[in-house]
């Protein structure tokens, strides 16, 4: 979550000081206001259909057996593939021996209930050569046999592509293992924490500082197409969208608006950037062009606050967050600006939407009843379903095959701060399997990337 303290609002000046409820949703692009700012009424009740929470909805595991690909870097190997797996809740990782050579046992492993098995090896030091077949033991025959060869420092790498095979194999759909997640790492107090834009891998490991801390940084989000993040900095203290090239480290300020820019996200194609800028006592949605660095402006609000927008999968649509109708709400517009309309009608104030990779769900944060929701909905706003609650739970970003979100957890604080923690979780679009990434710091606002190249 990108949470706003007192302090760091107050760099927003009159802007924020005039809109409480969207003082987040402003700075950041998320909600992230304290609950209190919440407690004047809720949505009118609209069209949308009846609001369902999903628990433990699920589809029985699979039932795997992953063997020991060998001493050292093998047995490692082995053990990022069983994470993976396991992890999603999708499969029931067994262990047992299955030769890397020859034909399985498939008497033997119908027995244990395995309904599918994979042979490994890992050979070689410096370059490490990694042999996988995945077997249905039920039809008795390979699925796939694939060898890697790669330096031995890319193990992990090596361990994650495999686990995206086995999971495309048996499940019918890419996997999501051989990605990263952008996000900003916290340290220091509750209310005076320092902020870093990091990388790490989707588990959690080869965690990468990017900025030092000496600003504010919020809201990382990637390229599609490119290794390149945007995110919002308060560098020199003026808040701007910024893009980072992971390759080169370089930095630059993207677009020039008279206020502050904020809430980035990409096009599909990787090659424009929409965001909010502030005009006046409110806020605009722009379309900024990577190549030429020209600006459209695709809102007039009047006075209210537009933000938070995201592209839908194939550039057609854009949904975005809006107080333009008395409390912060969801809309839906054709990229080219026009014909906005609302999409969420529960009970509470929504905001934080993105758009699933598949285009079937818009996930959302909806603040009410005294607490956080993370949830999803149709794009055209039925079929609400929340998936998780708590003191607070948004910033939501899909992985790239749609199937889980990324988001943040944070917990309340007592007095000067204590107990405050704020940390990273990923959740199954159905509700369940929600888990935390462990990280060395604290952290906050998960932005996947697209699948390695």
């Amino acid at each position: 979550m990108s949470f706003i303290s007192d302090t760091e609002a107050e760099a927003l000046g009159a802007f924020l000081s005039r809109r409480a409820v969207l003082g987040a949703t402003a700075a950041s692009g998320l909600l992230a206001t304290p609950l209190a700012a919440f407690a004047q009424g809720t949505a009118a009740s609209g069209p949308g259909e009846a609001e369902i929470t999903v628990d433990q909805a699920r589809q029985a595991p699979i039932p795997i057996v992953i063997p020991n690909f060998g001493a050292g870097l093998g047995d490692q190997i082995s053990g990022v593939i069983t994470s993976d797996l396991d992890g999603t809740g999708l499969f029931k990782v067994m262990s047992g021996d299955v030769a890397p050579d020859g034909t399985p046992d498939f008497a033997g492993l119908k027995a244990r209930g395995a309904r599918a098995a994979v042979a490994g090896r890992a050979l070689g030091s410096g370059s490490v050569r990694v042999e996988m077949r995945l077997w249905d033991v039920v039809a008795g025959q390979q699925l796939q046999g694939t060898a890697y060869t790669a330096s031995s420092s890319n193990w992990r790498r090596i361990a994650h592509i495999i686990a995206d095979v086995i999971y495309e194999r048996m499940l019918g759909e890419k996997g999501y293992f051989d990605t990263r997640i952008a996000y900003i790492a916290r340290t220091g107090p509750r209310h005076h924490q320092i902020t870093r834009l990091a990388l790490m891998d989707q588990d959690g490991a080869n965690e990468r500082m990017l900025t030092g801390g000496q600003w504010l940084t919020l809201t990382p989000r990637f390229n599609p197409v490119r290794d390149q993040v945007a995110f919002l900095s308060y560098a020199n203290n003026r808040p701007r969208v910024y893009l980072f090239d992971l390759a080169s480290g370089r930095q630059q300020v993207l677009g020039e608006f008279n206020g502050i820019s904020f809430a980035p996200r990409f096009s599909p194609d990787g090659s424009r950037v929409v965001l909010s800028a502030t005009r006046g006592s409110g806020s605009d949605i722009y379309v900024v062009d990577l190549a030429s660095g020209s600006k459209r402006q695709i809102t007039s609000s009047g006075g209210a606050i537009d933000t938070s927008p995201c592209f839908s999968p194939d550039g057609s649509q854009i949904v975005f967050n809006s107080d333009r109708g008395g409390s912060p709400q969801l809309y839906i517009m054709s990229a080219s600006g026009g014909g906005a309309k609302r999409i969420s009608y529960g009970s509470g104030q929504y905001g934080s939407p993105v758009w699933s990779p598949r285009g079937d769900l818009i996930a959302f944060t909806r603040i009410g009843s005294g607490g956080f929701s993370l949830g999803v909905m149709n794009p055209d706003g039925t079929g609400e379903r929340i998936l998780t609650q708590g003191f607070t739970v948004e910033g939501a970003s899909f992985c790239p095959n749609g199937r889980v979100l990324a988001f943040c957890r944070q917990s309340a604080s007592g007095a000067g701060g204590a107990g405050f923690a704020s940390g990273i979780g990923t959740i199954d679009i159905t509700g369940f399997n929600e888990r935390p990434i462990r990280t060395s710091t604290g952290a906050s606002d998960p932005a996947w990337s697209p699948r390695n190249g």
